[in-house]
Order: C-alpha cells, then sequence, then structure tokens
C-alpha cells in the first residue's frame, strides 16, 4: 500500500496577504491494522475553527473523532483489510475517491463505489474490501453528540 498524498494548505503572512503555508506530500500516513493505511490532513480544535496561527494543524494527536473540533483523514482499504467494527460520536462525511467498498452495519451491508458520496450519522460500522485493489475514501468528520434511542445513549463505547 503507499497512500502519497500531497496537501496543501494556506495562511496568512504578517501582512495579512494570502500564502501557501504547507505544500509538500504528507508524512503522518499511518497504519493501525493489515491492509489499512490512513493520513491526517487536517484538524481543529473547536467548531467554529479558529484560522488564526501557523500551527499545523494536521499534526496534532487525535483519535478516530477530535471531541468539539473536525478530522479531515484520507484513508487507504486494502483488499482484505483487517475488520473493525466500530461507532463514532460524529457526524461523517465521505467520499469514495478510487475503488470500491462495503460498508456493514448491524447486518446491511451498503456497496459504495469511486464517486459515490456517505454521509454517516453515528452508527456502528466496519469497511470491507472485497476486491482486488486499494479502495481510497476522504472523511470529514464533526464532532457530534452521541444518538440516543429509547432512552439509550448510542455512545461510541458500546
Amino acid at each position: 500500500m503507499s497512500l502519497n498524498i500531497r496537501r496543501v494548505v494556506t495562511g496568512h503572512d504578517a501582512d495579512g496577504k494570502a500564502v501557501v503555508s504547507i505544500d509538500e506530500i504528507s508524512k503522518n500516513v499511518i497504519s493501525r491494522r493489515a491492509n489499512h493505511e490512513s493520513c491526517v490532513i487536517w484538524t481543529t480544535g473547536e467548531f467554529p475553527a479558529d484560522n488564526d496561527g501557523d500551527a499545523d494543524n494536521g499534526l496534532r494527536k487525535v483519535g478516530t473523532v477530535d471531541p468539539g473540533g473536525t478530522v479531515f483523514r484520507l484513508v487507504e482499504y486494502g483488499p482484505g483489510v483487517t475488520p473493525r467494527n466500530h461507532r463514532t460520536e460524529s457526524v461523517d462525511y465521505a467520499v469514495v475517491l478510487k475503488g470500491e467498498i462495503d460498508m456493514e452495519m448491524d447486518g446491511t451491508m451498503v456497496h459504495l463505489k469511486q464517486g459515490d458520496v456517505l454521509v454517516q450519522r453515528g452508527t456502528i460500522h466496519n469497511w470491507i474490501n472485497r476486491g482486488t485493489d486499494p479502495c481510497v475514501v476522504a472523511f470529514v468528520l464533526v464532532a457530534a453528540k452521541p444518538v440516543a434511542r429509547n432512552g439509550k445513549l448510542l455512545t461510541a463505547a458500546n
């Protein structure tokens, strides 16, 4: 697998002129399981976001979600990616950039292919690549309250 992402981030110089602050091949590509790579492009620790300062928020340490903020991440799922059933306390906007992937939710399967978009609203899910080629998905996760059903909170720990 070879998640190779050019990351361009804008900002301002001391006089307020728009500039390119970062233009690089992302260095923070990680893998926490077999046939999986991810790269955080940018995060915000709050919402609305604060565009002041020059810190590289793509290098901030965050979990899957940034509570109270946002995470923009690219993920490559290789064929046979190790399963990870999970729930996030977020609204996730996903765009399949390359390949095909199945999203499993409590026994329901949704097949997504290049160009498809998904809005994930705190459901428990798992990503499955049954094909022979990697699938790349762009995610923007926006922190959200846990879902409540029948007096029970469906938190990320469930």
